[in-house]
């Protein structure tokens, strides 16, 4: 029978070797990639402007279209699949996908799980109500129900522990204590905003793009007040793979120097948000 002493040191050795093996796996990603010419990256499905299915029923938007730019940069072609937000912050991918091109904000909270090699735009946050709404300033939601991403940045806004793990960030501050959060697994909050002020909504928090999206749509909603924060939206890939962190770093920095990814926020946001802080 073994002693308890063998027993954990079995342990330990055994989830060293899960790491090591891990890692290595890690590190494969970028060869994996040129090998089979195929770069997949994970996006959002329902995200106008940044990723959103079109009439031909297939992704297009800014996200898109910044994805695609780094494949063909790296001489490759582009897989895209939509697993849910929360799927892709988690990390530990095991290789289905081999990269977040998801407007995703680098927070500390998942730098411990992703690597975020490159920021390749920023974004205003703000609130949004019902064009009926009679709050005239951001104090007078407190106590009142917000909708607002489950996981999301937004989310982490309105409990009051959001840190944003990146150079460069303004400073913010906390202008509303909600009543109620409820969450929503995608944007599907505006929905519930535009059937009426405090029906099921009293407001809603996302960015500054997405809100003018629905308005452009038609949906019966106002952004109210300064956006609340800006947030750096970056590159996302599973953690300990600094060859193909390095790879997409330099991509990116390329297209910021040669104009191409101001010239895709213009497109998609009217735009330069590469640049606006």
């Amino acid at each position: 029978m073994k002693t308890t002493k063998a027993i954990l040191l079995g342990a330990l050795l055994s989830a060293a070797a899960s790491l090591c093996a891990a890692s290595v796996q890690a590190g494969e990603a970028l060869d994996a990639i040129m090998k089979d010419k195929m770069l997949v990256v994970g996006s959002n499905s329902d995200y106008r402007p940044n990723a959103f299915m079109g009439d031909d029923n297939q992704l297009q938007g800014f996200d898109i279209d910044v994805s695609k730019e780094v494949a063909k940069r790296l001489g490759v072609d582009v897989k895209f699949v939509t697993p849910g937000w929360e799927v892709m912050t988690a990390g530990r991918w095991s290789g289905r996908w081999h990269m977040v091109v998801g407007s995703m904000t680098p927070t500390k909270a998942r730098a411990e799980v992703l690597d975020f090699p490159a920021v390749y735009y920023y974004t205003p946050a703000a609130f949004a109500v019902h064009k009926n709404s009679k709050a005239t300033n951001l104090e007078e939601l407190n106590g009142k129900t917000i909708g607002v991403v489950g996981s999301s940045t937004y989310h982490k806004y309105l409990q009051h522990n959001l840190e944003i793990n990146a150079v460069g960030v303004p400073e913010f501050e906390y202008k509303v204590k909600p009543g109620e959060i409820k969450l929503y697994g995608d944007i599907n909050e505006f929905d519930e905003l535009a059937l009426g002020d405090g029906v099921r909504l009293d407001a809603l928090v996302q960015s500054v793009t997405v809100i003018q999206e629905a308005i452009k749509k038609g949906l019966p909603i106002k952004q109210l007040g300064d956006p609340i924060f800006y947030e750096p939206l970056a590159i996302a890939i599973d953690k300990g793979d600094k060859e193909f962190a390095d790879k997409l770093a330099s991509i990116v920095e390329d297209m910021k120097k040669d104009g191409t990814l101001a010239k895709l926020s213009v497109k998609w946001h009217g735009a330069d948000l590469v640049t606006t802080k």
